[in-house]
């Protein structure tokens, strides 16, 4: 079975959003170097990458490095990725471990419209002379490229309160 293949309940959209005329200019800064080169050895969130080990680290373009600064003061930071290995026109997904099949939307799933991955992350260090970061963990694919970096601020970040549905429900 291909990577991709439908599985039952899921749905395709009747176009790939990879073909659709562009509305927006993303760049890319870099690119986030890990263990990862499969997608099915890819642990599928951050809990599972720490829990794996193997660590990772960021090569930011030396266009990008002097916006470094300052961020070594940091222990996390958010990380939006550009997951280019995903396909983009599944609209209806069925999860590996789910009986059922739920809306792109409300998955967190790599495969959707804009395949935009949101990563916190522990960094090791951060070397804006190299305009590398080496990272304790991360869950995506070696070379995938890297669209921002933001610091993580636990006291606005974080939402202790936020609700999901139970695990059937997914």
């Amino acid at each position: 079975m291909s990577d991709f293949e439908i599985r039952d309940g899921e749905e395709r959209m009747a176009f790939d959003p990879a073909g659709a005329e562009k509305q927006a200019g993303l760049v890319f800064i870099g690119r986030i170097s890990s263990p990862w080169t499969e997608r099915r050895d890819c642990p599928k969130n951050m809990s599972a990458a720490t829990e794996k080990g193997g660590g990772g680290h960021i090569a930011l373009d030396p266009a990008y490095r002097a916006g470094l600064r300052g961020l070594s003061g940091y222990s996390h930071a958010i990380l939006l990725t550009w997951l280019d290995r995903a396909p983009r026109d599944l609209i209806v997904q069925r999860p590996r471990r789910s009986s059922t099949a739920s809306g792109t939307f409300a998955l967190r799933s790599p495969a959707r419209p804009n395949p935009i991955g949101v990563h916190v992350v522990r960094m090791r260090t951060v070397d804006e002379a190299t305009g590398t970061i080496e990272l304790e963990a991360i869950d995506v694919l070696d070379g995938t490229p890297l669209i921002d970096i933001k610091p993580y601020f636990a006291s606005t970040d974080a939402v202790p309160a936020a609700m999901r549905p139970s695990r059937d429900a997914h």
